[in-house]
């Protein structure tokens, strides 16, 4: 099984919730280009802190939003 990479799985927790990418943005308090770049697959991971937002304006632990 491939493994899922962090803007697949924060997308499809998204969508999950009905959420557009700006209203993540919105909730995490990151910016609306930063949702996207993650969502787009670009290199690089998120500092902690972001990832800690990300998750709970997604509602799960960051292990969740890290999920293989």
């Amino acid at each position: 099984m491939p493994v899922r990479k962090l803007g697949e799985v924060m997308r499809e927790l998204r969508e999950a919730r009905g959420l557009t990418q700006a209203q993540l943005a919105e909730r995490a308090q990151v910016a609306l280009s930063y949702v996207t770049t993650i969502e787009a697959g670009q290199p690089g991971s998120p500092p902690r802190q972001i990832l800690q937002r990300l998750a709970r304006a997604l509602d799960v632990t960051t292990k969740k939003l890290l999920e293989p």
